[in-house]
């Protein structure tokens, strides 16, 4: 009987403990989590924005990863980050299979970024016109001396197809802006996988190029001056050249979310737009504001 008694008090401890453990998980579970993915241009920017922002909020959390602009709108397509970063539009395709899944993908222009075409410093070649970068990256000019620097095989080098950057770079230099072009990258461009990456390969190589977001290039490295046609100025990248419009290598930035935000994601994406905080960051980094 003592045991009987005993058991029925300790059922009822425990069921009475019951509403405050859970309590206790749902007050854990109060802070705003937001999932942000993609563009390896934009991640460190992101990661930035992320930092600055949650120390001035801290009941929200933000995890920011990257993966190239593909992943992160095909993460954004199949419901599992609040916002995608591109480096690039989101393609027709892409939003047809959004559609087709009742999403309707929301654009936000976040950045303006200038991409850099980056040699070793031993290379003598200081200017290219974008023909020029188009036949180099073809394969129809594969040696230094066919762009006036000396007799060396020229190693091409290329962000991987899920990357933004690739995409951009494919359209504007090597395809020269025409859309009913066909040319591709050269078969033995060797794709790489981050910023990094080419940075890395360009520091160790005198017969590399490659190109990068001008927010990721190091002072060791040296950038090419570009030109649209060879009667122009050849003009080297950088904010004010961006903004002025004489870099022809220059692109938007992005992000995406699936709808019109609202709560935390839409209060995120107001500050990185609108704050002054946000669009210094971006000028810190390399990157050219918005505002």
């Amino acid at each position: 009987m003592k045991c009987f008694i005993f058991f029925t008090l300790l059922l009822v401890f425990l069921s009475s403990c019951g509403p405050a453990a859970s309590q206790s998980i749902s007050s854990t579970q109060a802070s705003t989590y937001i999932e942000n993915k993609g563009s390896d241009t934009i991640v460190n920017l992101a990661l930035a924005w992320a930092e600055r922002y949650q120390s001035e909020h801290p009941e929200v959390s933000i995890s920011v990863t990257g993966g190239g602009s593909g992943t992160g709108i095909a993460a954004l397509l199949n419901g599992t980050v609040d916002i995608a970063n591109a480096s690039r539009q989101i393609k027709p395709e892409e939003m047809q299979e959004a559609q087709s899944k009742g999403i309707n993908p929301v654009e936000y222009i976040i950045a303006r970024d200038a991409i850099a075409v980056i040699v070793n410093p031993e290379n003598p070649v200081k200017e290219l016109t974008l023909q020029q970068l188009s036949d180099i990256y073809s394969g129809k000019i594969n040696n230094w001396r066919g762009v006036g620097g000396e007799d060396r095989p020229i190693v091409r080098l290329s962000r991987e197809t899920n990357s933004g950057t690739h995409v951009y770079f494919l359209e504007t230099v090597l395809r020269l802006g025409e859309k009913n072009s066909k040319t591709l990258f050269s078969t033995d461009t060797l794709l790489l996988p981050s910023s990094e990456g080419i940075i890395n390969e360009v520091r160790q190589n005198p017969n590399a190029i490659g190109y990068d977001g001008l927010g990721y290039v190091p002072k060791d490295l040296k950038m090419i001056a570009i030109a649209r046609q060879p009667s122009d100025s050849y003009v080297l990248p950088s904010i004010a050249t961006v903004n002025d419009n004489s870099y022809p290598i220059a692109r938007d930035l992005y992000m995406y979310t699936a709808g019109k935000p609202n709560g935390a994601v839409a209060a995120y994406l107001d500050w990185i737009m609108h704050s002054d905080e946000a669009q210094a960051i971006v000028a810190e980094l390399g990157f050219v504001p918005i505002k």
